[in-house]
């Protein structure tokens, strides 16, 4: 075995892991085979109604910003950024000043910078859990000590813990759960921890597509103890595009913005963000108004119909995706996730937020017919696993009756579920679904939408005699499947 190279990194570094994110769809056409046109994206949390650019209410003009962009392109973008600093404060609004505002590259790059600048070697963070990710990598990155309260004990974490910390991670509404605290409930968090001289991060990437008016953009101003971050991707659905930026007071504004790397936001990307900031209202504009209308409506249907599905449990719905608890579902997380993107739709599974197991996913709220195939696709799932399940079933009946032929199943909690003295080898049908009413079959609406083959009114696999001829026809040589359709032909045909 050849000896392993020396590297001349950080030795904390050498185990770190990579920060997971949704929004895998390059990824899934290459796995599956899928073009990504055809690929529907629920892992990824955006404005549903997509970018401002294809909405004439937005008063954007797509063209023109690519042109003003363009004209620059030979250029070093003016590092001051004055034109994106005048937009940010005036699309918060709040009494926010272009001397608050830090330009980024993304929200990523906001928050490396504030925990390059704050955070040395052994500084304890604390990182309510579950939450968004990036915050625990680039902490892990600096060397930080990490502890993960829980979401709900944020409002009493112990005066030692915060006297301790030396930042306290908020993310409202929160990244996976959904989670929205109120402003009077941050403003009071914010007031211990400058007490402790903690600094409250507080990222707001998905506040305009809830409730703005909880906000507390407005509260750095007056304390170097509390910083906002925003991001351009989730409200402007423009994820292609790096945007974002930092609100802090004056003081740490000052630090931050010479602490971060020069000419971050390039000439087509400081074009298109100074525009998009620049949208007449702010976040009042209608384009942005008309999409919370939007997440609140179809949020709740699309939670209605999640509910119905067996075995999940939507959250509420305070944004633009649902937390939903499927602990009680017949696939994991990590399962279920992987047979979606089969079948080309992405939901993001939590798996890999902290604690949260494989019992939850998240799902972003988009338009009603795509809500419609996110649950379609789901049924699919469900049946595909029913017909696997079935084929199983089958298999062990086969081996069961081999030894000790065919019998009942009278201590089954659903016995009898079509008739008395019914004969329960066939738990599953091994035709299901054959699609033929003459049974007693049918199709009937599912709970979770859309119709579902219906076997209650067919007895025909549960008395005797049919039992064990259609045994009889699957205990011989061959393919399983060949066999199944064998037994159809000579044993359910005659019937019918």
């Amino acid at each position: 075995m050849s000896e392993q190279r020396s590297v001349p990194l950080r030795k904390h570094l050498m185990n770190l892991k990579p920060c997971r994110h949704g929004g895998l769809i390059q990824e899934t056409s290459e796995t599956y085979r899928i073009p990504e046109s055809e690929i529907l994206d629920f892992s990824a949390n955006f404005n549903p109604l997509g970018n401002p650019f294809e909405h004439p209410e937005s008063g954007l003009n797509f063209d023109e910003v690519l042109k003003n962009g363009f004209k620059k392109l030979t250029e070093y973008p003016d590092n001051r950024y004055l034109e994106f600093r005048e937009a940010a404060a005036r699309f918060v609004g709040l009494g926010v000043a272009p001397q608050n505002i830090i330009p980024g590259n993304g929200s990523t790059e906001i928050i490396r910078l504030v925990v390059e600048c704050v955070v040395e070697k052994g500084d304890l963070v604390l990182l309510p859990q579950p939450t968004f990710g990036e915050y625990e990598m680039q902490c892990r990155i600096m060397g930080a000590e990490l502890q993960y309260p829980n979401q709900d004990e944020v409002e009493t974490l112990p005066d030692e813990l915060l006297e301790k910390a030396k930042i306290l991670f908020i993310c409202n509404p929160n990244n996976p759960t959904g989670k929205l605290r109120t402003r009077n409930e941050i403003k009071a968090l914010a007031e211990r921890c400058a007490k402790h001289k903690t600094l409250l991060f507080v990222d707001e990437a998905f506040i305009e597509l809830s409730d703005p008016s909880q906000s507390i953009a407005d509260l750095p101003i007056s304390s170097n103890y509390v910083f906002v971050m925003r991001s351009l991707t989730k409200d402007f659905a423009i994820p292609g595009i790096r945007i974002g930026f930092g609100i802090a007071s004056p003081e740490v504004a000052e630090i931050l913005d010479t602490a971060r790397l020069s000419w971050n936001l390039g000439t087509l990307a400081n074009a298109m963000g100074t525009a998009l900031l620049n949208i007449e209202g702010g976040v009042e504009n209608p384009y942005l108004k008309k999409a919370r209308l939007m997440i609140r409506e179809e949020g709740e249907k699309l939670k209605a119909k999640l509910d119905r599905i067996r075995g999940f449990k939507a959250g509420e719905v305070n944004v633009n995706f649902i937390f939903v608890n499927i602990s009680k579902f017949m696939l994991d997380s990590t399962e279920l996730s992987a047979r979606l993107a089969a079948h080309g739709v992405l939901v993001r599974d939590c798996s890999s937020f902290h604690g949260l197991g494989k019992d939850y996913i998240r799902v972003a709220v988009r338009t009603a017919e795509e809500n419609d195939k996110l649950i379609a696709a789901i049924g699919d799932v469900i049946t595909q696993w029913g017909k696997e399940q079935a084929k199983s079933e089958l298999q062990h009946v086969i081996e069961k009756a081999s030894e000790e032929g065919i019998g009942g199943r009278k201590t089954c909690e659903y016995y009898p579920c079509h008739f008395e003295g019914q004969n329960c080898t066939f738990c599953f049908c091994p035709f299901y679904p054959c699609e033929n009413e003459r049974t007693g079959g049918k199709w009937i609406e599912s709970s979770r939408g859309g119709k579902v083959w219906s076997c209650v009114d067919c007895h025909l696999v549960h008395k005797k005699e049919t039992a064990q001829k259609i045994l009889d026809c699957l205990m011989q040589e061959g393919d399983t499947d060949e066999l199944v359709k064998v037994a159809w032909k000579k044993v359910m045909e005659p019937i019918l």
